[in-house]
């Protein structure tokens, strides 16, 4: 698995993920409406041409989903137990069909499971950007993830 173990990182840690994702229309509408969000701002294109934005926004929650997404490879394939939460959670700029996405992560802290010996908790903060650099969304994950097993080199 491409996935770190808990004791395999350390604060400060950067990871540049590779991924990258352009997102479409389809995805905003399909999302949107299987998650049971009708907000016209998503699905409604003459509404949308008609705010302050000129154009239907990218629904905020698959762009969070994306995020996280983009940085499981690198981080927790394989390795989580659990996501234990989010927080933190902001869209400071929005995204539009056709932008391509792309995350980055720090480790921000560390800690042994206190009931569990072979697992530790490991905090992240995913970043998201766009194809231009502007920032879009942003999170800290807290995660349950195994140690490294015994015997392993």
């Amino acid at each position: 698995m491409a996935g770190l173990f808990f004791d395999e990182y350390h604060e400060g840690q950067e990871f540049q993920h590779e991924l990258r994702r352009t997102v479409s229309e389809a995805d905003n509408t399909m999302f949107s409406l299987m998650s049971m969000n009708p907000q016209p701002l998503h699905i409604d294109a003459h509404f949308a041409e008609q705010t302050e934005w000129g154009q239907r926004l990218f629904n905020s929650m698959f762009t969070f989903a994306i995020l996280v997404g983009l940085s499981v490879q690198d981080t927790t394939l394989g390795t989580l137990v659990g996501n234990l939460g989010f927080t933190d959670v902001v869209f400071p700029n929005p995204v539009f069909h056709g932008d391509t996405l792309r995350a980055e992560t720090t480790v921000t802290m560390l800690r042994e499971s206190r009931s569990k010996p072979d697992r530790g908790i490991v905090e992240f903060e995913h970043r998201c950007y766009k194809q231009d650099g502007t920032l879009v969304a942003k999170c800290k994950r807290t995660s349950l993830l195994y140690k490294k097993p015994q015997g392993d080199a």
